[in-house]
């Protein structure tokens, strides 16, 4: 996808998006939204998943998979009530609340998606004096998520490719430098050359999305394209179900739904880890527009302490964190805890502003390298990332400090 088709996608979008968001924001139902993905010349389209990709229409899939039906991709943002600010945390504020919108980027969210939920459930905004809505998206690469930030509506996920593409924006918070996820495949696929002919995720999006990408970096592993195979475009709830119920035959996974898959279809297994194969990718960064930062450089600034404070607590009281998490993620206990000891031991969330100069450099060069950044338009670090935010939001939670070995 070129950084023009990106852009296409963000002028789309733009009018539909801002109708959603104001529909959250107010409470009320939001109207249809989203655009949907486009496909590079060089690219097969994503086929429309059928209604298997839903949890409810999944004959394999046990209600523990995800008890919400998945959304359509690039759907509209929802508000989330999960993890309520509670009353302590508002009576210590000394001035008035001040609203803000924050974007996950998945429906419902993945473990490592938690930290906005446990700062508010345990008051790290509220003591800051913000009152902050969250939204779901569907994929943080979506046109949704993407146009969101670009209108400066929303603080949310905020890649490279995106800044690279135009959008006049800067990641100000690393919430989860590397990627989580695992690729899992059907039982029958031992390599990654035993993908040709099949049937992909591409969740969250359609072509472009993050599946669609982790997808493409696996086949290039054996030397396929994106060419060999099929994209099966589904909402993010519909991955897990999807492959149990085998209507897709690899898809990335976040840990917990690795565990429930394997419970609920021996056999599937993980081909890779992605955050051995892409040691480097920049995985979930939080940004905001340009026109947020001038109008609101504070706010976010703050909202940024509060996000780092909830990163440290997740990783040094998990009995306070895992009720919070399995709220927000509607995933059974079992299947959180696993998810939180994977992340843990793997340094997946920051502790500190998130940010690494060598993470962030590759990453836009792989963007480069793929086609989703024109090499002319290739931004520098200091394009992408707004370092001296982050360094100011640590300094307000103490300064940068280390856990066991995690350290970004």
């Amino acid at each position: 996808m070129s950084g023009k088709r990106l852009l296409v996608r963000f002028d789309a979008a733009v009018a539909i998006v801002g109708a959603c968001l104001m529909a959250a924001c107010a409470g009320s139902p939001a109207p249809p939204a989203g655009a949907p993905a486009t496909a590079a010349p060089t690219s097969k389209p994503a086929a429309a998943a059928s209604p298997g990709a839903s949890p409810a229409a999944s004959p394999g899939a046990s209600p523990a998979a995800s008890p919400a039906a998945a959304a359509a991709p690039g759907g509209e943002p929802k508000p989330f009530a999960a993890g309520a600010a509670p009353a302590q945390g508002a009576a210590a504020c000394t001035g008035p609340m001040r609203k803000i919108s924050l974007g996950v980027s998945v429906a419902p969210p993945n473990v490592v998606h938690t930290p906005p939920f446990v700062a508010r459930a345990l008051g790290y905004f509220a003591k800051r004096c913000i009152d902050a809505n969250i939204l779901q998206f569907e994929g943080g690469l979506s046109a949704s998520n993407l146009t969101a930030v670009a209108q400066g509506t929303v603080m949310a996920s905020l890649n490279e490719a995106a800044i690279g593409a135009g959008l006049k924006g800067k990641q100000v918070w690393g919430m989860a430098p590397k990627p989580p996820q695992s690729y899992v495949v059907a039982p029958e696929i031992k390599t990654a050359s035993d993908l040709k002919g099949k049937r992909l995720s591409a969740a969250g999006g359609g072509v472009g999305s993050f599946n669609w990408i982790m997808g493409r970096e696996v086949l290039k592993t054996a030397g396929l394209t994106v060419d060999d195979v099929q994209f099966v475009a589904q909402g993010t709830a519909g991955r897990l179900p999807g492959l149990v119920s085998g209507q897709i035959e690899g898809v990335a996974l976040h840990p917990e739904d690795v565990f429930l898959a394997q419970q609920q279809k021996p056999g599937v297994h993980i081909l890779v880890d992605l955050w051995e194969l892409l040691p480097l990718y920049s995985y979930n960064s939080y940004g905001v527009s340009d026109d947020f930062l001038a109008r609101d450089r504070d706010l976010v600034r703050d909202m940024v302490a509060g996000m780092i404070e909830a990163n440290r607590t997740i990783y040094q009281d998990k009995a306070k964190v895992i009720p919070i998490m399995m709220e927000a993620t509607e995933k059974p206990q079992p299947a959180v805890e696993y998810a939180w000891d994977q992340l843990t031991k793997s340094c997946v969330w920051s502790v500190n502003a998130g940010f690494n100069r060598d993470r962030t450099e590759w990453s836009i060069q792989n963007s480069i390298n793929n086609g989703d950044i024109e090499p002319s338009r290739k931004p520098t670090y200091e394009q992408v990332v707004y370092e001296a935010l982050g360094n100011e939001a640590l300094a307000l939670v103490g300064g940068p400090i280390s856990i066991g070995d995690c350290k970004e």
